[in-house]
């Protein structure tokens, strides 16, 4: 059985070493799903794009966290939940909150929780959401602007969470003192 190759700067492809030094710059290191993702250039430099797009989207820190774990605790990312899990601390974002969403519970603050049900909804329901689901997200502040911006999260979190299913992306060290 063929297995995923988890590239080092020293042993990738020569046209996906750039983005692999980036990474290295960005992080400190190379995670694990970058290293899977260099297999194909153009998957880990979309990748890398909607990540950065998604962080310049209309959402906070606490907003991004919980569309990325809502969305990593659905497809039972194993690697995306600590890793998100961290990016969270690095982030500031407060500890109840990052608790909450790595054990799959419900938030606490009423605006995040019409995010987080909203985000669920979308996954569960492929984006056929109902009249009254898309009304409470909009009575909790939302509009169709986060509601595009979800989708922009989702796409990022089904190329990383497949991938890391497809090629078994071992925790980075950085992160495995936040394996659930």
């Amino acid at each position: 059985m063929m297995s995923f190759t988890f590239y080092e700067i020293e042993t990738a492809p020569e046209n996906v070493k750039p983005q692999l030094e980036a990474s290295k710059k960005a992080f400190g290191f190379v995670p694990g799903l970058h290293k899977a993702l260099a297999a194909s250039p153009q998957v880990l430099e979309i990748y890398k794009h909607l990540h950065t797009e998604f962080q310049n989207s209309s959402f906070n820190n606490a907003e991004l966290t919980v569309v990325w774990q809502t969305i990593n605790y659905y497809h039972h990312c194993n690697y995306c939940l600590p890793a998100h899990t961290g990016i969270a601390h690095m982030m500031q974002v407060d500890e109840e909150l990052i608790d909450a969403l790595s054990k799959g519970e419900p938030v606490a603050d009423p605006k995040l929780r019409a995010l987080q049900e909203t985000t669920y909804a979308i996954v569960d329901q492929r984006g056929n959401l109902t009249d009254a689901q898309l009304d409470k997200f909009y009575s909790a502040g939302y509009g169709n602007q986060q509601l595009l911006e979800i989708l922009l999260g989702l796409a990022q979190k089904v190329l990383s969470n497949y991938t890391n299913h497809l090629a078994k992306t071992p925790v980075d060290e950085a992160f495995k003192k936040f394996v659930v």
